[in-house]
């Protein structure tokens, strides 16, 4: 079997195709990265090749540790990744102290893991050990209208959480944990790797302010769905407030209902 036609590239190449669809990925827009499974990672060795040079982080991810991750390359259309794989993805690996790491496969004729790497592991690293392991999908994407709400709402994860809750039944069902947001900064470096992975410790859902969001998620379909529906419920929320804002809305003991209904736990810091 070819390396593309392994399960989880081809289910990599649908995501990232569907997320260009959504109009998520302008240009070069966006980012994704994906964690492989050990059983992932035994089918792939006759593929690799590990004679490159590492490269360091910039950020240290000790419980990264020669793990394998498949991400889309810097400066590459998120477009392209269906019609020529290894130009605009490929598989790195982190070396023995989480500090550096090397391309193994793929992103060809120079090109390189995509500049948000640092909050992409940084992320990775904190989402690893708060699930056990279960979350292995980073997807950064440039959602328009949760974009459009950075520029009117307070750049307060409560607000946005109860903005967004009351805007589709669902979203407490699908992000019961809420969201975080980071001020403008400047992307692709340590600090704002930092920033996110700090919200991530309670998150699965991180928006940039003027720039795009963060999901994490135990798998492609999952993160993917995440961010769809956080994205769905901020298009809800700007055609109410260009209507000229709420008349009714669902109400703090209507989550709380809610929660009993689906037996889930919302933090009443959100009602």
């Amino acid at each position: 079997m070819a390396l593309q036609d392994m399960k989880f590239i081809k289910t990599f190449v649908k995501i990232t195709h569907d997320a260009w669809l959504k109009g998520w990925h302008e240009r070069n827009g966006g980012n994704i990265s994906y964690r492989l499974t050990q059983e992932e990672t035994n089918i792939i060795k006759e593929y690799i090749d590990e004679s490159a040079e590492y490269t360091p982080i910039g950020i240290k991810v000790e419980n990264l540790a020669n793990e394998y991750f498949l991400v889309t390359g810097s400066g590459k259309f998120i477009r392209n990744i269906s019609v020529c794989l290894e130009e605009n993805v490929g598989l790195i690996k982190i070396d023995e102290k989480g500090e550096n790491y090397k391309i193994v496969w793929g992103l060809v004729n120079g090109a390189r893991p995509t500049s948000e790497l640092p909050s992409h592991l940084n992320s990775h690293s904190i989402k690893k050990a708060a699930t056990n392991g279960k979350h292995r999908v980073i997807m950064h994407s440039h959602t328009t209208n949760l974009i459009a709400l950075t520029f009117v709402l307070p750049l307060d994860g409560k607000v946005f959480t109860r903005e967004l809750w009351e805007m589709a039944t669902e979203c407490p069902v699908v992000f019961p944990s809420g969201i975080g947001v980071v001020p403008w900064m400047v992307p692709g470096g340590a600090e704002i790797a930092r920033a996110t992975g700090e919200l991530m410790n309670h998150h699965d859902i991180v928006i940039w302010a003027h720039h795009g969001t963060f999901c994490s998620g135990d798998d492609l379909d999952l993160t993917f769905g995440l961010m769809d529906t956080v994205e769905k419920s901020a298009e809800i929320l700007v055609k109410v407030l260009s209507m000229g804002g709420k008349r009714q809305t669902i109400t703090s003991d209507n989550f709380r209902d809610l929660a009993k209904g689906f037996n889930i736990e919302i933090d009443e810091k959100y009602l």
